[in-house]
């Protein structure tokens, strides 16, 4: 028996048996029962996806199994399907491997929370929900994820509801991807109406033809006396749905809220996995941008701008979750403007190293915080690294990677995306190029600039509270990570990850701006590895050599400081024109209808009551002679009608001659 025939059902199906035996067998029986049977059917889905993915890289092999139909409109038929390709395979053991290591790591950091089996379901069934998304072969299974991985992601980021904080942060990222879903399911219906279709093939096929069912295709639509093209239109709605699930510009304002949630959650959902599902969707659909110069500019603007400016804010945060959070949004814009130049292979490239060395240094924050007896702001720690020294070195490995130094994970990827860039000859790539080059020398400041004040100095947190290392069920999942966040990139670029041949027809590359990236200048090249440099050096002065100069730049750049710590008002504004602003609108509707029920509702009835019932009153003579009138009046009246209906009748002829007359 072929059991490599087996390994997509196991990769399915086991997250999905094991959110339930946590969630509904395991309820009345110990935690631990919970915690391993989830975490091991989680790590056999992860090996599944080793293979699968090794097979599928190395040999081209694709998977399209039909479970079974379950939507069907009108003409098409949804079909449940694990469909695996090159792109979906890695992504598969990107997902799989990171929620093992989470599920491991939340044994310790969970230990003694009383809802355990509650949370160890939640994950499993957002790891199933995100392989459904993954392996989907047509827009309505992958919404189906979409919308699985949104729900799974409110639960958890609101796991502890008894924190107001955590309610309202839940709330904050449910209705935002509610916002950006919107577009989403409007480009969906837009596909469908246009190619009479919903399988990821025949659209890209009938796309790469220029053949659709539809007169829209290769036609303009007119939207408020502007015109656009039916491919961008498309294109535009399901990259405004992947901005709000990926945090972009605009739709980002949930994600620094959503680590109100256990740590855990923040490694698993907002570095890895959820979050990326927007570039996955993007890079899978990268005929839409080939086909479409506005959607390659408006992608790559949003992303490059998202890089810039979550950078700038994470300068000046405190609570080191919230760090790491707009780190994870800026990195985000790298993915997005990287499919934006027509190098979708840079982007995923950058997506699995920074999967790896994101979740590191999400799950190396939560084993500070556990130090630090949960304490999360990080001018109230300092001295830490002889305190918790393995936790220090997993941090600085994921650091390091992150700044982009060689021949850690991110100088490879981060590095293709920036001379991807450079190569396109664009203005909207050079825009990127720009942006992205000052976005990685602030990234690597503000990574230096928390090692810095977490672990170096003296400690300043409570001197009751002793920092201690963490337990060692929170520290392999951390051991774990170094590996591919060291490697990880070195492997890519043996492998060719950049490469047309290393996708097997998976995702489009424009073959002639990577043969540009090959040959690009030794100054470009090694620019950002040098920005990386001149940024931890002017940490280490400001923060370590002169302390207290931070504080004196702080005071004469106060009202820099001021707007990022506004985060650019972007709350402010929101909750003004959208929550104030539909208060407003709401209190104004209800006083108009409470006027309306008040006066105009309870006369009015009084009113035509009163009249109705004085017409009926004169009509209640008593007198016999006067009802048998009104009697044959009413049944005359009937019988004319029913003759005129059928061409007979005093009524008929009356009408006819009336007609002639006129004519």
């Amino acid at each position: 028996m072929n059991l490599q025939v087996y390994l997509p059902y196991a990769i399915f199906i086991f997250p999905l048996i094991g959110s339930i035996l946590a969630g509904v067998f395991f309820i009345k029986l110990r935690a631990f029962f919970a915690q391993v049977s989830s975490s091991v059917l989680v790590a056999l889905a992860c090996l599944a996806s080793a293979i699968v993915c090794f097979e599928s890289v190395k040999n081209g092999i694709t998977y399209d199994i039909k479970l079974y139909e379950w939507f069907v409109l009108y003409k098409f038929t949804s079909t449940i399907s694990i469909s695996i390709n090159s792109i979906t395979a890695i992504m598969l053991f990107v997902v799989t491997l990171v929620s093992t290591v989470v599920h491991i790591y939340s044994v310790g950091y969970m230990h003694d929370d009383p809802h355990r089996q509650r949370f160890f379901s939640y994950l499993s069934l957002f790891t199933f929900f995100m392989i459904v998304l993954v392996t989907a072969k047509d827009f309505i299974q992958l919404f189906l994820g979409w919308e699985g991985v949104g729900l799974c992601s409110y639960l958890l980021i609101g796991f502890w509801f008894k924190k107001e904080s955590a309610n309202l942060a839940s709330i904050k990222a449910f209705i935002t991807n509610r916002v950006s879903d919107v577009f989403m399911a409007t480009g969906i219906c837009l596909i469908y109406c246009i190619f009479r279709t919903l399988s990821f093939d025949e659209v890209f096929n009938q796309i790469q033809s220029g053949i659709s069912s539809c007169y829209f295709i290769g036609h303009d639509i007119t939207i408020f006396n502007c015109k656009i093209d039916t491919v961008t239109l498309i294109g535009v709605m399901l990259f405004l749905g992947a901005m709000g699930k990926s945090a972009q510009l605009f739709l980002h304002v949930w994600l620094p809220d959503a680590m109100e949630g256990p740590t855990p959650v923040s490694a698993l959902i907002h570095a890895a996995t959820m979050v990326t599902a927007g570039v996955f969707l993007m890079a899978k659909c990268w005929i839409f941008i080939e086909h479409s110069v506005f959607l390659q500019q408006f992608i790559t603007i949003i992303g490059a701008t998202t890089a810039i400016f979550a950078a700038t804010i994470a300068l000046v945060q405190t609570d080191i979750k919230k760090i790491i959070a707009y780190s994870t949004c800026s990195q985000l814009g790298y993915m997005f403007f990287a499919i934006g130049v027509l190098v979708p292979s840079a982007g995923i490239f950058h997506l699995v190293t920074h999967a790896f060395f994101k979740a590191l240094l999400f799950l190396g924050a939560g084993s500070v915080i556990h130090a630090c007896h949960h304490e999360q702001n990080i001018f109230k720690m300092g001295g830490l690294w002889k305190k918790i020294p393995f936790t220090f070195g997993m941090f600085m490995i994921g650091s390091v990677a992150i700044a982009g130094i060689y021949p850690f994970a991110g100088y490879f990827s981060k590095d293709a995306i920036l001379e991807a860039a450079y190569v396109s000859h664009t203005t909207h790539g050079n825009y990127a190029f720009v942006l992205g080059t000052v976005a990685a020398f602030l990234t690597s400041f503000y990574s230096w600039r928390l090692i810095a004040v977490v672990f170096h100095g003296t400690y300043k947190g409570d001197a009751h509270h002793h920092p201690h290392e963490s337990p060692l069920i929170m520290l392999i999942p951390l051991g774990i990570l170094t590996i591919p966040s060291i490697f990880s990139g070195l492997v890519g670029n043996y492998l060719h990850i950049l490469e047309t041949e290393f996708w097997h027809g998976a995702i489009f590359v424009a073959q002639e701006r990577l043969v540009h990236m090959h040959h690009v200048s030794w100054y470009i090249k090694y620019l950002p590895s040098v920005l990386s440099f001149i940024a931890i050096t002017l940490a280490y002065i400001l923060y370590l050599k002169y302390p207290n100069l931070p504080l004196k730049l702080s005071i004469t750049l106060r009202p820099v400081r001021f707007l990022l710590q506004k985060k650019y008002f972007f709350d402010e504004i929101y909750s003004y024109i959208f929550v104030r602003g539909l208060k407003n609108l709401s209190n104004f509707s209800i006083k108009i209808i409470e006027r309306a029920n008040d006066a105009i509702i309870p006369h009015g009835f009084v009113f035509v009551a009163k009249l109705f019932g004085n017409g009926v009153n004169r009509l209640q003579s008593g007198i016999t002679f006067v009802y048998f009138l009104f009697f044959f009046t009413f049944i005359s009246l009937i019988f004319q009608y029913y003759s005129f209906i059928n061409d007979r009748g005093l009524m008929h002829y009356t009408v006819t001659w009336v007609k002639n007359l006129l004519s």
